[in-house]
């Protein structure tokens, strides 16, 4: 087959999918690059190729060749589709045994490494009081005490909302979760109903502390397993996850540290520094309740990320050269 048959092929396809399918000129368009590229892909192994011979083995190496270029999932997926739906055609106007495009899959995209703060803002966070509320009101130090605990012990939002003032047992309801202000350590029941023990740091005590005096005056009798809670809002319930969240953006929206920072972000600062401070990921698992040690080792990434970023500013030989 010579190179104006595969082009007669690959014309009449785009043909067919301006007159059937009806699809506007853009698209066709970009299916036709993709074409073209798989055109390309095919010639370099011989003047004598043809669309039919190519396997399942020999577009899995095109996609290979794709990524080693630089070429993003997505846009590999995209190519993928257009080959896919090429050979679907070209298996009605010729005899093509299979679709060599069926099962082979783009490369995975890369997960984003999760966001962590650096050691000075995320202590500016926990530590100062929101400009928007009074000192010493309820907000406040509710506030103040919860943030502190998210930052000392890497707790999960669901896992401080759920934390009780000291373990209770009642008729239908146990403690998920409670702290230990004289042993200095809250316990937790975090993913797959697994329970653990993190200790606390000082400033979270102290800021615990100065909010229980306010905690007892919204105590009400009637709310039941409320009462049990360690954080309350103004109307003596415990606090849900979502208004966690919500105070925590706006705390850190008063304060100019982020417009979007969420209580996970703090898991994330705790599970970093810990890291860079101990260098024990073993350690830093237990600590965060991971399963598996792979979960944990995203952190060493953001760890090199750190240095990295040390490295670029203080190294003479770092500084890229932008000119002559």
């Amino acid at each position: 087959m010579d190179a104006t048959t595969n082009q007669s092929y690959l014309s009449g396809y785009l043909d067919s999918l301006a007159g059937q399918r009806q699809l506007s000129a853009h698209t066709i368009s970009n299916y036709a690059r993709d074409l073209k590229e798989l055109a390309s892909l095919m010639q370099a192994l011989g003047a004598q190729w043809e669309f039919a011979a190519l396997s399942h083995f020999h577009i899995r190496k095109f996609a290979a060749q794709l990524h080693s270029r630089g070429l993003g999932p997505s846009s590999i997926a995209r190519k993928l589709s257009a080959w896919r739906g090429f050979f679907e055609w070209l298996a009605q106007q010729t005899t093509l045994a299979s679709n060599p495009v069926e099962g082979v899959k783009a490369p995975k995209r890369a997960k984003p490494l999760p966001k962590a703060m650096a050691a000075d803002d995320a202590i500016h966070l926990v530590a100062s009081g929101n400009p928007l509320a009074d000192a010493g009101s309820s907000m406040a130090l509710c506030n103040q005490a919860m943030f502190e605990l998210l930052y000392s012990s890497g707790l999960r939002v669901s896992e401080l909302a759920g934390l009780d003032l000291q373990y209770t047992r009642q008729a239908g309801y146990e403690s998920a979760g409670w702290i230990d202000l004289e042993g200095a350590e809250v316990t937790v029941t975090g993913k797959g109903s697994k329970k653990r023990s993190v200790p606390v740091g000082g400033p979270a005590i102290r800021a615990i502390a100065a909010w229980l005096p306010q905690r007892q005056t919204l105590l009400k009798s009637d709310q039941g397993e409320h009462a049990a809670a360690l954080f309350l809002t103004e109307r003596g319930s415990r606090m849900s996850p979502r208004v966690i969240q919500l105070r925590l953006k706006h705390h850190a929206q008063a304060l100019g540290v982020g417009s979007n920072v969420h209580p996970h972000m703090l898991r994330h600062s705790f599970a970093s520094h810990m890291l860079q401070g101990s260098g024990d990921l073993r350690a830093v698992q237990e600590l965060l309740g991971h399963a598996s040690i792979a979960a944990t080792q995203v952190y060493t990434s953001l760890d090199f990320q750190r240095l990295a970023q040390v490295y670029d500013a203080a190294h003479p030989r770092a500084k890229k050269i932008t000119g002559k």
